[in-house]
């Protein structure tokens, strides 16, 4: 049986990956603004590896914070 948080999880994840691709496609725009010649898969892959790099310092300090 899923725990509780689990399915709290579950209730909200569609929000959450809403959010998210929210969030990518706000930087994304911001590439276009800021250079006319952008390349948009190299921009699209240093903003997916800026979120990552975010939530795994994201990580680091929730875990940080509990011990």
């Amino acid at each position: 049986m899923p725990r509780i948080e689990e399915l709290e999880m579950n209730a909200h994840r569609a929000e959450l990956n809403s959010d998210v691709q929210g969030l990518f496609i706000k930087y994304r725009a911001r590439f276009g603004w800021d250079v006319p010649e952008v390349d948009e898969r190299l921009s699209e892959r240093l903003i997916i590896q800026s979120m990552r790099q975010a939530l795994d310092e994201l990580q680091l300090q929730v875990a940080a914070s509990r011990t």
